[in-house]
């Protein structure tokens, strides 16, 4: 009877932390579809970073006065500044920079490269050391990403050589690694839930009036609105709520293993939303990439190094 309830519990854990997969991953077509393209464009990479950040602050504020939950303390404000400013404003900033110009499908690859970015990123303010194996695999994801920019480039016409969009998107993985390890360093303290919404609250200051100043000129498309009030409610917000509690019911050694899955969720969210081809190219990349990662989590040298990337994972995503 026990090892049927835990069962359960590990079921339950395991579809809560799909679910929250599933919700992050649909941030990329949906960043697409706010930003428009260079020929149709729509809403501006600026609007879209303030105006997500406004929407998840809000309903920050509502959860933090229901659960009453005590403010920061003077020690915590520093790692929760440092989070804001790689998850809530540069991450999503230099995603939607880069989204105007390549497909979501051709950011899932970058993409992929997080949760190796988040460990590495982690041994490295951490001071952690981590396996020469996990350096290797690090390396490798790498090598494998340029190496799709460069043929993509190529078959653009351009040439062999890296896309401006592609720079974006690596600054992009990195900015959103950054804010993981400074949050995932509070965790234990406020609890993950808490941590993402005192992110969202202490941005408000410069997300209000970022998003004002940056309102829309032009007129938008109803998809553009309804993408944007995705990515601030769900992807930012509510999606992070599903993954917690499927991290701490199913263990988060176990759940975690299903942010390999994240990529190619981007990609097929991307047909019916952006009407995008599924290539073989882009799901062969994805492949390779997703496969250096799970060898390098699993070489990970100590168990913090494996576990930062689930403890903010999502972005965010």
């Amino acid at each position: 009877m026990i090892a049927t309830a835990q069962h359960r519990r590990e079921t339950l854990g395991m579809w809560l932390g799909v679910l929250g997969v599933a919700t992050f991953a649909v941030t990329l077509p949906m960043t697409r579809l706010a930003t428009g393209t260079v020929e149709a464009p729509q809403m501006s990479a600026w609007f879209i970073t303030f105006g997500r950040a406004v929407l998840a602050g809000a309903l920050s504020i509502v959860f933090l006065l229901v659960t009453r939950s005590p403010r920061p303390t003077p020690s915590q404000r520093k790692p929760l500044f440092m989070a804001m400013l790689g998850n809530a404003i540069f991450f999503p900033l230099l995603l939607g920079f880069a989204l105007r110009h390549v497909t979501s499908g051709h950011a899932a690859v970058f993409t992929a490269l997080l949760p190796l970015a988040t460990a590495a990123m982690s041994a490295w303010v951490l001071h952690q050391r981590a396996r020469l194996g996990f350096w290797v695999c690090a390396g490798l994801g790498a090598v494998l990403v340029m190496a799709f920019s460069l043929v993509r480039a190529y078959q653009h016409g351009q040439g062999f050589g890296l896309e401006w969009a592609d720079l974006l998107l690596l600054g992009a993985v990195i900015a959103a690694a950054f804010g993981y390890v400074y949050g995932a360093q509070l965790t234990p303290q406020l609890g993950a839930e808490r941590v993402i919404c005192w992110v969202c609250v202490m941005a408000l200051p410069l997300t209000v009036p970022g998003a004002l100043l940056n309102w829309p000129a032009h007129p938008v498309n109803a998809s553009a609105w309804m993408a944007l009030a995705y990515v601030g409610t769900f992807s930012m917000w509510a999606g992070f709520f599903a993954w917690y509690r499927g991290l701490a019911i199913g263990g988060a050694l176990k759940v975690s293993q299903t942010q390999l899955l994240q990529p190619f969720f981007s990609i097929l969210a991307a047909m019916p939303l952006l009407g995008e081809p599924l290539e073989v190219m882009t799901l062969g990349f994805a492949l390779a990439v997703v496969t250096i990662v799970f060898v390098g989590k699993r070489l990970a040298a100590t168990p913090a190094l494996t576990s930062v990337a689930p403890a903010l994972h999502g972005a965010k995503p």
